[in-house]
């Protein structure tokens, strides 16, 4: 179960723009972004994540689709669309609730047109919360514009652990 937590600390500036460069450990090294999660070093920043903005329960975050982003057949692969999109959510979820962790422990997608090398968009905004559990919905957009996928989640809220 993916766990937004810890590493991704939205009020912490810095991070979570995409890979800038390359330590000698092979690890991404971010510059400044504003109030974007910290995100160095995660599996966010691995596959290029960016952060783009975020609101009181809405969250939009980018992708610039690389070769390695794609499947065999030459179209983002769905576990890319899958990742940007529990992202998103998980992060607008964390920014509604900033004093606990969440996780995600639902999540439904639906695949409607293919994307290839390009920009992809999603945005990601809280339908639901009640005291334990947040329902999010997210958007994946093409660069022209074209909905490519979208899903819903539901995450659990819990208190942090260890700060």
């Amino acid at each position: 179960m993916p766990r937004h937590s810890g590493r991704f600390k939205h009020s912490i500036p810095g991070g979570g723009r995409g890979m800038d460069d390359v330590n000698e450990q092979g690890e991404a090294v971010r510059a400044p972004a504003g109030n974007a999660p910290q995100s160095t070093g995660t599996f966010w920043d691995w596959i290029g994540c960016e952060w783009t903005e975020g609101t009181e329960g809405r969250v939009t975050v980018s992708l610039t689709v690389k070769p390695r982003h794609l499947n065999h057949i030459g179209i983002v692969h769905g576990g890319v669309y899958a990742t940007l999109i529990d992202s998103a959510m998980g992060l607008a979820v964390m920014r509604s609730r900033p004093d606990h962790a969440v996780v995600t422990t639902n999540l439904n997608m639906h695949y409607v047109a293919p994307a290839a090398i390009g920009k992809l968009m999603v945005t990601a905004e809280i339908v639901h919360a009640s005291r334990k559990l947040v329902t999010a919905q997210a958007k994946a957009f093409g660069e022209g514009g074209a909905l490519c996928a979208l899903g819903t989640g539901t995450f659990r809220v819990m208190e942090k652990q260890g700060g």
